[in-house]
């Protein structure tokens, strides 16, 4: 490799730097790129630093959801540790599941003199479809797991066709 392939600049014209040079990438710019990227990728998830050194993190996917189904129901569980039962609101409109709510978190050390507050409101739309039977819906709320339980409907649990799979030879 020649050091004249590693200079960023196009020589035929001026002396601003390139992005690209004929057909190839400028190498620099592809490092700076993939560091970036690496960066990017390494610290996607972490949550706003506490004064306890914990992570709290309220981004779009909050709270962590679990979806089973089988042939008779849908069963959506949510975590939502720390949270008030009376602060968690369960929607069905339409089929989409809404769960919606607040967290509040006050934590208090007179011996060190500093109160850390945080407040952050969630919610979570999740598209059923129109084969849930909304007047037999039910919620439960137990040791920081809310569980929505939703029946088919009779329609919805006869539509349900069985495929076979045939072995390949």
């Amino acid at each position: 490799m020649n050091v004249r392939d590693l200079i960023p600049w196009d020589r035929s014209s001026s002396q601003v730097p390139s992005a690209f040079r004929g057909d190839d990438l400028d190498p620099f710019l592809s490092l700076h790129r993939n560091v970036n990227r690496l960066f990017d990728d390494v610290f996607r998830g972490f949550g706003q630093p506490s004064l306890f050194g914990a992570a709290t993190s309220f981004n779009g996917s909050w709270p962590t959801v679990e979806i089973e189904e089988n042939d008779n129901e849908i069963r959506v569980t949510a975590e939502v540790p720390g949270i008030d039962p009376d602060d968690v609101e369960v929607l069905l409109d339409d089929g989409v599941l809404t769960l919606r709510g607040e967290k509040k978190s006050e934590t208090e050390d007179n011996g060190r003199r500093f109160t850390e507050r945080y407040y952050g409101r969630f919610e979570r739309r999740l598209a059923l479809g129109g084969q849930v039977d909304e007047n037999k819906v039910a919620a439960t709320f137990r040791n920081g797991l809310l569980s929505v339980t939703l029946p088919k409907t009779v329609k919805a649990r006869a539509n349900v066709k069985r495929i076979s799979i045939d072995k390949a030879k």
